[in-house]
């Protein structure tokens, strides 16, 4: 066991000014060695029975042999040594607690001649997402999980629009609402509109609200979703369905910060910050004018890309079992043979985290002993074909969309057929439950 380094009186002093700092904090030596910890590093990841003092940084928080650049990681010292300047890196730390995502930032002190003799390094528990089996929230710790991760700690803080991209199923509401809590207005309300379950004859009523006698059936003032979101984040899920009448409206509320209810004649003040999400290549829309050019670069401010399941594969055993931990009584205990799992990591999963968690609801049913087994997936798991084809990522380069299907009508033909659930009959139709539900009501099927 190494012998803990007596810190010199600058490193002494550096460590009583970090004393007053309430995020954890430590000070490494050019070699890796951890010179000091102030005191909110030792409550949050220090233990009686894993000393650090001494000890090489990338030992004790990713227990590897050598630094993390070397390990396949970015290694936030090597980059803070050739800028001469901070370098700010999200990871997953072990800690007393098991392993956890913390952003990390570090800082290099530099002498009299600019040369780094020391680094000071911050680093902050990311407490919206976990790299373990959780009952709620992200769950993930793959590389392309991280990075989609990293970038929502990167913009959380700020009042940038943020646009999230990525294909259905892949989780767009809990990174929305990931943003929401990371940020200065996690103490206000978190607002979603479900564009594509409003019709354009309803949207500017529900967005903005309406006065007494506005319309018929309109008894009462009521308060939009605008309105209801002060001093927080409004979340616009699926803006590509968004009509080309309603956009000018949107466009007119980002840029001026105001808005009208209909009927009235006076402005209100909006106070929000925006979420937007979709699955559609907006970019494709604006070129064949089916979007709006100034209310995409309005939205598009910070964009984050949504990594589908076939590109976190790795991930999908960590959300088996969460999904098995979410799904039952706190008593009951659900496990997945091996044979089982192979099965659901060898799946392309058009449908993403969306389609595994349905399949594993189902497989729980079967699971009376509580351990699913292969003949507990559905059919098309063993190798017959899938009843969707697989979804092919959108592109600029895509081809134009085929014509849009009518919808409605679908619902009504399954409906009156009466041979699927309404789960089912949402996924058939590529919708989101809710949005399913919307459609349900908007038709009289409800």
């Amino acid at each position: 066991m190494p012998t803990p380094p007596s810190p010199t009186p600058q490193v002494q002093a550096l460590v009583s000014y970090l004393e007053h700092e309430s995020q954890p904090m430590i000070v490494l030596d050019p070699d890796y060695n951890i010179l000091a910890a102030n005191t909110a590093y030792q409550r949050q990841f220090g233990t009686a029975d894993r000393p650090y003092l001494g000890h090489k940084c990338f030992r004790v928080s990713h227990h590897y042999d050598v630094p993390c650049d070397q390990a396949g990681e970015h290694c936030p010292m090597r980059r803070a040594f050739e800028l001469k300047g901070p370098d700010r890196v999200l990871h997953i730390h072990h800690t007393p607690r098991g392993p956890e995502h913390v952003d990390v930032e570090l800082r290099p002190i530099l002498d009299g001649d600019r040369q780094v003799v020391a680094y000071v390094e911050r680093l902050t528990t990311v407490k919206h997402a976990s790299a373990r089996a959780n009952q709620a929230g992200l769950v993930g710790r793959s590389p392309a999980f991280n990075t989609a991760l990293e970038s929502v700690q990167r913009v959380a803080r700020s009042q940038l629009p943020v646009l999230l991209q990525g294909e259905s199923g892949t989780g767009k509401e809990l990174f929305a609402r990931a943003v929401h809590e990371a940020s200065d207005r996690h103490g206000g309300p978190f607002v979603v509109v479900d564009c594509s379950g409003l019709p354009e004859t309803l949207f500017e009523s529900e967005l903005f609200g309406h006065e007494k006698g506005a319309f018929t059936g309109a008894m009462h003032r009521k308060p939009g979703l605008v309105e209801t979101a002060a001093g927080g984040t409004l979340f616009l899920d699926e803006i590509g369905d968004v009509p080309l009448g309603m956009q000018v409206k949107l466009l007119r509320l980002i840029e001026s910060g105001t808005f009208r209810r209909v009927g009235a004649t006076e402005t209100q003040q909006a106070d929000f910050r925006l979420v937007a999400a979709t699955h559609k290549p907006l970019q494709q829309m604006v070129a064949d004018g089916s979007f709006r050019q100034d209310l995409y670069y309005r939205i598009a401010a910070f964009p984050i890309y949504l990594p589908p399941l076939r590109e976190r594969a790795g991930d999908i055993p960590l959300l088996v079992d969460t999904f098995l931990q979410r799904g039952g009584k706190a008593a009951s205990t659900v496990v997945i043979q091996p044979a089982a799992m192979a099965r659901l990591q060898a799946h392309n999963w058009p449908g993403n985290i969306r389609e595994l968690r349905n399949v594993l609801e189902r497989a729980r049913l079967f699971a009376d002993d509580g351990v699913v087994r292969p003949e507990h997936l559905p059919e098309w798991l063993h190798g017959r074909p899938h009843p969707l084809p697989p979804a092919a990522p959108a592109t600029s380069a895509s081809p134009p969309p085929a014509p849009a299907r009518d919808v409605d009508a679908e619902i009504r033909r399954m409906v009156q057929d009466g041979q699927l659930s309404r789960r089912e009959m949402a996924e058939s139709l590529g919708l989101s439950e809710r949005t399913f539900y919307r459609r349900l009501k908007a038709l009289g099927l409800s």
